[in-house]
This record gives structure tokens, C-alpha cells and sequence, in this order.
């Protein structure tokens, strides 16, 4: 005769539900923003308006994004680097830990060939020229914080170049060499010529902030390349300058 087990019997351990699984593609709104896509980068266009990570107060940012960039990967990519909020255009991800930590170390390294493309008020009088000029961050409750030139802050570099005028305007090719917070924007305001729309250090205008993150390109084997289209609400400013769209017989630099 076989003894009944004393006491309750405990159940067999569940097992916990698996992860969900990632979409293998994007919606149509986000794999337009596409630039280029590899097996261990991806480079999209961002918009402006968009966080690259979301902020203490939350709202919508490019991390809504992610796990529907994985294309079928169990990792969701990751930016590389930062973008501010208000520019538009090229931003590098990483879709594995190892292409992440390349990617990072390339961009800390300053290998990663950065080109924006900026609209400013009024311009310099040369046609290229290079800009070194220091920048520390300061902070206050009445403003918030901000960057600021100063003798004692972190080195800036930036190099210039004209790419066409027109209408009080001057369009700019702006090649950073080193990596600061808001480092274009407080270096072309230092010259006198705000960017155009710059509500930190110029004044609002239609179309926004006129910076863009043109290109990217990155020397990796084989060398990533990628270009970001010149946004809508940008575009009358920078045909002011002599732009015209790709295809369309006239300058497009």
C-alpha cells in the first residue's frame, strides 16, 4: 500500500511569461527617418522637437522609439551620442553592446567627422575661419541654466565655412571639433550672428531652430557615411541662401 504524502502538496513552479517580442520592422513614420541601417549601426534623421532621452518631467522622446528599431534583434539600439532637442538630423545607434561601445569611443575620441548645416542672422564678413573659444555652463533660478563663453571653461573648437547669402542671411557649413553642450550655437552667437530661430541665444522665428545635423561619417571597416535631408520648415531659410533641393539643377552643396 502506498503512504499518501503528509501535508499540502506544493505546486510546480510557473515559469515567468517570456519577454515580448520586438517588432520585426517600424511603422512607416519611423522607417522614414531611416538613414542608413547595418548590423551594428543604425544612423537615423531625427526632428527636431524630439528628446534623444526622455527628462525628469517625461513627455515623448526618441527612447519611444527603440524597440521598434531592433529589426528582429533581442537588444534595442542605442544612441551613441547626443543631439540637442531643438536640431534635426543625423543621430548614430549602436544595435549591439560591442558596436555601442566603438561608436562611443569614436565620438569621445573625436573621430566621428560631425557636419552641420546652420542659417544665421546677419554673417561674417570672411568666407571660413575657425572659432576657439572656451565654454563653461552656468546656472541660475531666475534663468535656468545655459552656456556662456569663459576663459576658464572647457575648450571649443569650431570650423566654418560659407555657403551662400541672401536676404540680410548667411548659410553655414560647421564642422565641431570638439563636443560641447550647445557648442555651435553659442560660437556662431559669439561671432554676432545668432542661428536663426535660437530661442536660447537669438531670438524665435518661423521654422525653428535653423541647425542641422547634416552628415555623419564614421571610420569604421567599411566606413559608415549618412546625409540628412534639409527639414521642411527649414527650407525658406535656407533658400533664401542659394539651397535648392537635390535634382533640381541649382546648388544643393
Amino acid at each position: 500500500m502506498t503512504a499518501r504524502p503528509r501535508g499540502r502538496v506544493s505546486p510546480a513552479p510557473r515559469r515567468p511569461p517570456p519577454p515580448p517580442r520586438l517588432p520585426a520592422a517600424p511603422p512607416p513614420e519611423i522607417a522614414a527617418r531611416i538613414l542608413l541601417r547595418t548590423e551594428t549601426v543604425l544612423v537615423l534623421d531625427k526632428p527636431a522637437g524630439l528628446s534623444v532621452h526622455a527628462g525628469p518631467r517625461g513627455g515623448p522622446s526618441l527612447e519611444d522609439w527603440l524597440p521598434r528599431l531592433a529589426f528582429g534583434k533581442k537588444r534595442v539600439p542605442q544612441p551613441a551620442h547626443r543631439l540637442d532637442t531643438d536640431t534635426a538630423g543625423c543621430l548614430v545607434l549602436g544595435r549591439t553592446k560591442p558596436a555601442l561601445a566603438e561608436l562611443g569611443a569614436l565620438f569621445a575620441g573625436g573621430q566621428a567627422e560631425k557636419t552641420y548645416w546652420a542659417i544665421l542672422r546677419g554673417g561674417p564678413a570672411g568666407e571660413s575661419g575657425r572659432i576657439d573659444l572656451p565654454l563653461r555652463k552656468v546656472s541660475t533660478a531666475a534663468h535656468g541654466w545655459r552656456i556662456e563663453p569663459h576663459a576658464e571653461g572647457q575648450p571649443a573648437t569650431t570650423l566654418w565655412r560659407v555657403l551662400g547669402r541672401g536676404d540680410g542671411l548667411c548659410w553655414l557649413e560647421l564642422r565641431p571639433r570638439t563636443g560641447r553642450t550647445h557648442q555651435l550655437r553659442v560660437h556662431c552667437a559669439a561671432l554676432g550672428f545668432p542661428i536663426l530661430g535660437d530661442p536660447f541665444y537669438g531670438v524665435p522665428a518661423p521654422g525653428g531652430l535653423h541647425l542641422l545635423a547634416r552628415a555623419i561619417r564614421l571610420p569604421l571597416v567599411p566606413p559608415v557615411e549618412a546625409e540628412a535631408p534639409v527639414p521642411a520648415a527649414m527650407r525658406p531659410g535656407f533658400a533664401r541662401c542659394g539651397w535648392r533641393p537635390a535634382g533640381s539643377g541649382a546648388p544643393a552643396a
